[in-house]
């Protein structure tokens, strides 16, 4: 084992000791009831819950020098050691570089400590997460892993499934991947045909299926599977329910096709899947038999948030190489860096990271809380964020070097490849929308509808209530939701954003209402209705993580703390804009809502499967 490898499993030994002299009373307990509620579903309320968000998340002294520690090592490697150019050519991680990761513990970053992992909390996670994301292959290599592939294990497995696997896959010894993608049923998880029949005897599942698009899928001992399973329901009737299943390829009948020649992230291994009457052993379930879809989700909704670090840490980068060739590069006899288009773009850049990896911290902070607050609207948000930014950034920042960075082989090239795949993998963005809208209106409509019901009915103090607030609002109110002023939650030096935010909040849950009574059940099908009201919710908790990261940094005296709150009032002036603009467009008879229209010209178009004007040059017939 290297020597930065036997530090890094010494620090999780000693944070192991430290662990078994902590009272029985301070640990974190385990989940017996259901996930308190987080921050993301108050602000469907026109809400804000500061307690969850202001101060900014914040970790001992003790653990700043752990984390630290664990950067040292796992940074040199990657400066040093990793050659990404070489992993994009060849289509492959060199396998001493799978073994240096495995020496540095990375393979186990968030496996218990119990069980042979870092036992990372989110947090340190996170902050590893910067440094794996400067290589595209690698950080989807090790998320693939341990973020989907292995988390089923820690969030549902039995204590003796955790024994079993959990060491082997902390070491690297074993790779894990998560099979559930079929060729008929990408974001529709609930479709999916592969099937697993219990056997005679009841000691087997026989497993038959395909899965297409698995990172690791060539790689992979342990596999989480998704698969049909007869089950019989309360009122006696069988139906077909997903089911999670551990998977060993040395069970028999497992196999897989040839890697993938992918656009981007092209050296980690991705491929098709193969299950011939694989038999899989009854204890081998993961989780409730018909219960493999919660399983899924709650794997997949625990991870997105890293995808905000991730991404943080790489666009840093990525600023870094494209100042260096603006501050020397010349045209007109004059730097790049003196142009103000130039210079309009490394302000997105810095601005982009800044709020991704605001609001990256402050989710990775509420889930290391004990209560396990449901972050799985904040996690989506962070990856619709970044994922977005990192796309937007890389194709500005490409724009800076011009030519030199549309060539083949330059960094620059190589990351607009790799980002692509960001708006798409753990959910498409266009999926997660309707989740952050669909989740949060459920929970706005399930302590709404007895006003929404009194509306309808007509009852006249409810009616003149909704009146009089309207009126009221129209009139424009002064809000005030407790973040400004003497006692208020952030610094003054943002405190015009803060105000923004307020009333940008305050309009959000009086739109919501509207919304839910315009529309009912059937604001499901909405789809534009639904991308909106997510969009205005990413900009609201956008504009709080840095507001809330801003004033901590100002009253901590942090280096360059000036240069945050530039940053938060920027983000927050542009984002308040956005904001007044989509609420707008919410109003039904908005002169600004073109959706009938929109819909009226992907109906004509769609019909004819072409674009269907008349060319420019044809003459009247």
């Amino acid at each position: 084992m290297s020597g930065c490898g036997l530090f890094l499993r010494r620090a999780a030994a000693a944070r192991t000791c430290r662990a078994l002299v902590v009272s029985t009373a301070s640990r974190r307990p385990m989940r017996t009831s259901p996930p308190i509620r987080a921050f993301a579903k108050a602000l469907f309320l026109g809400k804000i819950e500061k307690k969850e968000v202001f101060p900014f998340p914040e970790i001992s002294q003790d653990e700043l020098n752990e984390i630290n520690q664990f950067v040292g090592p796992v940074e040199k490697f990657f400066t040093e050691e990793v050659d990404s150019r070489k992993i994009d050519q060849e289509g492959k991680i060199p396998k001493e570089t799978l073994e240096k990761l495995k020496s540095l513990g990375l393979f186990g970053m968030q496996v218990p400590e119990e069980y042979g992992g870092l036992g990372l909390s989110n947090t340190m996670y996170a902050r590893l997460g910067e440094i794996v994301g400067l290589d595209g292959s690698i950080a989807v290599t090790l998320a693939a892993h341990q973020a989907i592939g292995l988390k089923g294990i820690i969030l549902a497995g039995s204590e003796e499934q955790k024994a079993k696997y959990l060491p082997k896959l902390a070491s690297g010894e074993h790779m894990a991947a998560f099979c559930l993608t079929e060729p008929a049923s990408g974001s529709d998880a609930a479709s999916i045909q592969t099937r697993a029949v219990l056997s005679e005897d009841k000691k087997y599942y026989i497993l038959n299926g395909s899965k297409v698009w698995i990172t690791n899928g060539g790689l992979a001992s342990i596999f989480t599977v998704f698969a049909k399973t007869k089950v019989v329901d309360s009122d006696s009737s069988v139906k077909d329910k997903i089911t999670a299943f551990i998977v060993e390829r040395d069970f028999g009948g497992v196999t897989n096709g040839k890697p993938e020649d992918k656009l981007g992230i092209r050296g980690s291994n991705t491929c098709e899947v193969h299950f011939e009457n694989t038999r899989v052993p009854v204890e081998n379930v993961l989780g409730e038999v018909g219960g493999g879809f919660k399983v899924a989700m709650n794997i997949l909704n625990s991870g997105r948030f890293s995808m905000g670090s991730a991404v943080a840490g790489m666009l840093k980068k990525l600023i870094e190489m494209t100042a260096e060739y603006a501050c020397t590069r010349r045209q007109f006899n004059r730097k790049l860096t003196e142009f103000g288009l130039i210079q309009e773009k490394f302000a997105l850049m810095a601005q982009k990271a800044y709020v991704m990896e605001s609001m990256a911290y402050l989710t990775a902070g509420m889930l290391d809380q004990p209560g396990f607050p449901d972050c799985s609207i904040e996690a989506a948000m962070v990856k619709v964020f970044s994922s977005e930014g990192a796309w937007q950034c890389v194709s500005e920042a490409l724009q800076i070097l011009g030519g030199t960075g549309y060539m083949k082989g330059t960094p620059h090239e190589r990351m607009l490849r790799d980002t692509r795949i960001l708006l798409i993998f753990e959910g498409t963005n266009e999926i997660l929308r309707m989740y952050i809208a669909l989740t949060g209106l459920q929970h706005a409509g399930r302590i709404l509808t007895a006003r929404i019901n009194e509306f309808k009915r007509g009852n006249m103090t409810t009616v003149l209530e909704t009146i009089g607030r309207r009126l009221r609002d129209s009139l424009g109110r002064t809000v005030d939701l407790g973040l400004t002023g003497r006692l208020g939650a952030v610094h003054p030096s943002v405190a015009d954003s803060a105000r923004k935010l307020e009333e940008n909040v305050y309009y959000f849950g009086r739109t919501v209402e509207t919304l839910l009574l315009r529309f009912g059940k059937t604001i499901v099908e909405e789809q534009m209705v639904l991308k909106r009201v997510a969009n205005v919710l990413i900009n609201l908790y956008g504009m709080t993580a840095v507001l809330s990261r801003a004033s901590r940094s100002v009253r901590a005296g942090l280096p360059n703390y000036d240069h945050e709150v530039l940053l938060a009032n920027i983000f927050c002036v542009e984002a308040y804009s956005q904001n007044l603009s989509t609420l707008s467009q919410l109003d039904k008879y908005s002169p600004e809502n073109l959706d009938e229209q929109i819909k009226k010209v992907s109906q004509q178009v769609l019909e004819r499967r072409a674009y269907i004007c008349a060319h420019p040059l044809d003459w009247t017939s």
